[in-house]
């Protein structure tokens, strides 16, 4: 028996024999494929630098008479409170008149060992406390760097690195701490010169770039002696406001005198009087105090 389809073929062939038109096969039409056009990708964007992250042992801050967010109430901070005041106004622009770079505070004093570091941490960290205000603490007295030694932290790549290199990001260099409005750009890299470059055109740069990218944060310096070289003035010069701490009964007047001839220039000038014993006979453990009686210890001058 022949199959179905030997039959069918048989069948056709008699139909067409006969004279019968048979449909066209029909095709099934597909569409054109298109072709696929290579896809280019973008590198990928590198990611952004991020922030260190340390940790300060906030107790041993209090136990060495320096100012804790975290701590009670003490007379150290209640010090502080009146000294950064009329500081945290003239930075925000609320002072009696705006002031240039009024957020970049530049904390000095005549000569070494008159306790300028030592200002500068508390004031920073008192800022830090503050709810409406955050604070950055540069450590900018580069020979002498002393602003992680106190705190208890590991130095790093920071502020003359940025100053030697100005394709380095800011951030990638700022230390964030354990106290939330508080961050702090270590002095950086040893280096040779370093106290010049406190001098040089990239600082320069360097500072108007951070008055205007942090113009609603309060930036510390910890600077050098305004005696010892003569880059700590002109690092002045390119600050809103500078605190000069004095020693009581070591400064020599005429030596006070001298360093604040040297930033005439700055428009607002404070100075702070160290270890001074007023009528409230207020003496600390640590050795650090300030006073505030008979007109001495905290005095302002606005140009």
């Amino acid at each position: 028996m022949s199959s179905l389809i030997e039959q069918a073929a048989q069948r056709l062939e008699q139909l067409r024999q006969a004279g019968v038109d048979m449909p066209a096969t029909p095709t099934l039409a597909m569409p054109p494929i298109a072709a696929k056009k290579p896809v280019i990708e973008a590198p990928a964007a590198p990611p952004a630098p991020m922030s260190r992250r340390v940790e300060i042992d906030l107790e041993a801050l209090a136990i060495a008479g320096i100012v804790s967010p975290h701590a009670p109430r003490s007379q150290i901070a209640d010090q502080f409170r009146v000294i950064k005041r009329p500081l945290i106004q003239n930075a925000m622009g609320k002072g009696a008149s705006i002031i240039a770079n009024g957020n970049l505070i530049m904390v000095t004093s005549a000569l070494p060992g008159e306790g300028k570091s030592f200002t500068a941490i508390n004031l920073a960290l008192s800022i830090a406390t503050e709810l409406d205000n955050t604070v950055m603490l540069v450590d900018a007295d580069v020979a002498r760097p002393s602003v992680m030694r106190v705190l208890g932290l590991p130095e790093g790549p920071g502020l003359l690195d940025l100053v030697l290199d100005e394709s380095k990001d800011m951030s990638s260099m700022l230390l964030k701490t354990n106290i939330e409005k508080l961050t702090i750009l270590p002095s950086g890299t040893a280096h040779a010169r370093a106290t010049e470059l406190l001098a040089s055109d990239a600082m320069i740069r360097l500072l108007d770039d951070m008055a205007k990218r942090y113009a609603d944060r309060i930036i510390v310096f910890d600077s050098p002696p305004l005696l010892l070289t003569t880059e700590a003035r002109v690092l002045a010069s390119h600050m809103g406001q500078v605190v000069v701490v004095v020693q009581a009964e070591r400064t020599l007047q005429s030596e006070v005198q001298q360093a604040l001839a040297t930033i005439e220039a700055c428009p607002v000038k404070l100075m702070l009087l160290n270890q001074a014993k007023t009528f409230f006979k207020r003496q600390y453990s640590y050795g650090y105090g300030y006073g505030y009686g008979h007109g001495h210890g905290y005095e302002q001058q606005q140009a």
